[in-house]
């Protein structure tokens, strides 16, 4: 049976797409906004967050969405921030090894989730600034929410 997940290169290639030349408080209320307008043309229950260097700029709760939401986020979002790259990328880069993230790394699982849905904000010459996250869908369709969104919102290289 195939692996249904995209692989590292395929992950790592959507981090080179999707960076910025800055990333502003404006651009997060846009990027945010465009994730509510994805979420709610599609009813979805998710939560949304963006945050920069430790700062929430953008929270918002869709129908649906449940304080279990914001703990998948704050988990997904600690793995990006560790590790510099998309939860989902590092939750398959175990799988490519063989194992799983939480056997490789034995951090916390209460902690730390490498689960589709949290993505760095990435500033061309800088590196991850931030994280955007959502969390209320199967995983994948979580990671392609965001990556929709960046591609829409014109993250470029």
């Amino acid at each position: 049976m195939a692996d249904p997940f995209p692989s590292v290169a395929e992950l790592a290639a959507e981090e080179s797409e999707l960076q910025f030349g800055s990333f502003t408080n404006d651009d997060a209320w846009e990027l945010g906004s465009a994730l509510v307008a994805a979420g709610r043309a599609e009813n979805a229950p998710v939560q949304i967050e963006i945050a920069r260097n430790g700062h929430r700029l953008f929270s918002a709760a869709l129908p649906g969405a449940t304080p279990d939401n914001v703990s998948w986020i704050e988990r997904k979002s600690r793995v990006v921030h560790r590790f510099g790259h998309s939860s989902l990328l590092v939750g398959q880069a175990s799988r490519e090894r063989g194992t799983s993230f939480e056997a490789e790394f034995g951090l916390d699982p209460a902690r730390y989730a490498a689960h589709g849905g949290a993505f760095p904000l990435l500033v061309r010459d800088v590196g991850p600034v931030g994280v955007v996250a959502v969390s209320g869908l199967p995983q994948l369709a979580d990671h392609r929410m965001v990556v929709d969104a960046l591609r829409a919102r014109g993250a470029r290289p």
